[in-house]
């Protein structure tokens, strides 16, 4: 790739388990998907490399987090030096989002405010079963001031374009600070 540089972000998944953090993060950095549900037993991690704007952008550590409740502090480890943060939920199961507001507050304890995060519904191609309306996630997101995706990992339905909506928005962020700190060097 032929880039002007190369910025490493840290992007995290967050959310109970299993809301298929692991399958988005497979279906976004290898295309393929699992069908067999394997817990994360408390981190896993990926690695992007991408061309976006003209820089080399690796996404370096997308850490897939265990969402069983004994890996808790464990995770809050990993918050720190994150730049972005996925909550994710399952449609299908309405625990999952309403455990939602838990996770959320573990970030607000753990994370910058200005931490970038968005909401993630995924298995919106299971709509037979789903507990969730997409009226519901897009009102809570709205209650948390975060932007709200739908995703399929099954079917790859935003999944890219959940990534890449992170992305520019962590990036926006970045180049504000850089431009922050360099006019308090002048």
């Amino acid at each position: 790739m032929q880039a002007e540089k190369e910025i490493v972000f840290k992007l995290l998944l967050v959310g109970n388990s299993p809301v298929g953090k692991s399958s988005l993060l497979i279906k976004y950095c290898d295309d393929r998907f699992i069908d067999t549900f394997l817990p994360t037993i408390g981190v896993d991690f990926k690695l992007k490399q991408l061309e976006f704007n003209g820089i080399y952008a690796i996404l370096n550590y997308i850490w897939d987090t265990a969402g069983q409740e004994r890996f808790m502090t464990i995770i809050s480890s990993y918050y720190k030096g994150a730049h972005g943060i996925f909550l994710v939920y399952d449609v299908t199961n309405k625990q999952s989002f309403e455990e939602l507001a838990k996770w959320n507050e573990q970030l607000k304890h753990h994370t910058k405010p200005d931490l970038v995060r968005i909401l993630i519904g995924n298995k919106s191609d299971l709509n037979g079963v789903r507990e969730v309306t997409p009226e519901e996630g897009q009102q809570f997101a709205d209650t948390l001031g975060l932007q709200y995706i739908e995703t399929s990992a099954k079917e790859g339905f935003n999944v890219e374009h959940a990534f890449q909506t992170m992305l520019a928005e962590v990036y926006a962020r970045h180049e504000k600070q850089e431009k922050e700190e360099e006019a308090q060097k002048q």
